[in-house]
């Protein structure tokens, strides 16, 4: 019994020693739960609302007042022309716009009915018709005020006109066609380029590779562009399945769709430069892409469950997540057809993950092996 009890502490002590084995079995059940926990979630909250109200009378005001009351809607802005919705759906900042007709108490009055439009950003179909949902159960809460003010009788009628810009069809391909090429360059270069190169330190050829006349920094090139031509080829493969077979338009640039991708390319294998550098082993790197890369991806990144729903803290945590950025410029230039200067700050952000991700990649990259 002693023996074994031995032999039990000598495990004991492997595992403890092991810091990465530690970070396994005990901090990514902590992450998972936390990150499945908060961001996986059916709510739309948050919704930034934009209203149009050439009326103006108490009845649009007490439906405003309705709508700022609601903990699912935040009114962000006042527009004074009809040609302003196009612009704020385009920024980005705006995902409801609640259109009052003219007139609109003085109808109720006068004709018992009153039209209001309800228009909604329909490149995430499933969020729209949620954040719509919400707006027809904030127009029927106030039919039933008004019934209940008069007695009882329904003698009131809001029509809503529902329209779904972008996406008239609501076509669920439209969201999920940006996501799949965010985590499909993402796999393909951080995850594929980093196992290369620790590959190399496994078999014991990068020691080979380092003593070259070729510098470091030519060989990790060289190491990265079959990826970055695979990431190409997998990209125009994906946007040629997603025009003629999904049907999915490119309304935009598709100059600038194909820059932007490969900037997110470029991010990527940053990524997998900065794995290789921190791990040893090629099950490690498929670790570390795995739980760093891949789950946050698919939680944080706005495909799946809206960022606008998550606690502040995950919001802010996945502004460092590459996907998030890409696949936002990625719905505008494809879904909604923008302008670049409509994606310029995803493209700042991109570049600045490059800088930062190759300078410490290169910085941590060691020349001589131990």
């Amino acid at each position: 019994m002693k023996q074994f009890l031995s032999f039990v502490r000598k495990e004991f002590y492997h595992i403890f020693r092991d810091v990465r084995t530690m970070l396994i079995l005990l901090v990514m059940p902590i992450v998972m739960i936390i990150l499945f926990g908060f961001a996986i979630t059916t709510e739309v909250k948050d919704t930034q609302v934009a209203i149009f109200d050439p009326s103006k009378d108490i009845a649009t005001q007490h439906i405003r007042d309705m709508f700022q009351a609601n903990k699912y809607f935040t009114i962000a802005e006042e527009l004074s022309d009809p040609k302003q919705i196009d612009e704020v759906f385009k920024k980005g900042k705006i995902n409801l716009v609640l259109v009052f007709s003219e007139n609109f108490a003085d109808n109720m009055i006068h004709t018992g009915e009153a039209t209001v439009q309800l228009l909604a950003d329909g490149t995430e179909p499933n969020q729209a018709s949620m954040r719509v949902g919400y707006a027809q159960q904030i127009l029927s809460a106030y039919l039933r005020e008004l019934s209940e003010a008069n007695g009882g009788q329904p003698s009131y009628q809001i029509v809503p006109e529902i329209k779904m810009l972008y996406n008239p069809q609501q076509k669920s391909e439209f969201n999920f066609v940006p996501g799949v090429i965010g985590m499909m360059l993402l796999l393909i270069c951080a995850m594929m380029s980093s196992i290369a190169i620790v590959r190399e330190k496994e078999m014991g050829t990068m020691e080979v590779l380092l003593a070259s006349p070729l510098p470091p920094a030519y060989i990790i090139v060289a190491k990265a562009i079959p990826y970055f031509t695979i990431s190409c080829i997998n990209l125009a493969t994906i946007l040629l399945l997603s025009a003629f077979m999904l049907h999915i338009p490119i309304a935009g640039s598709l100059f600038c769709l194909i820059g932007i991708s490969m900037l997110y390319i470029l991010v990527a294998l940053s990524l997998g430069l900065l794995i290789s550098t921190i791990v040893d082993s090629q099950l490690a790197a498929m670790l570390l892409s795995s739980l760093v890369l891949m789950i946050p991806t698919i939680l944080l990144s706005g495909t799946i469950f809206p960022i606008e729903s998550m606690p502040f803290w995950l919001q802010k945590l996945s502004s460092v997540v590459p996907a998030r950025w890409f696949i936002e410029a990625v719905r505008k230039l494809m879904i909604q057809g923008v302008e670049v200067r409509y994606v310029g700050h995803e493209l700042i952000v991109l570049c600045i993950m490059i800088a930062v991700l190759i300078t410490v990649a290169l910085k941590k990259f060691k020349i001589r092996l131990e």
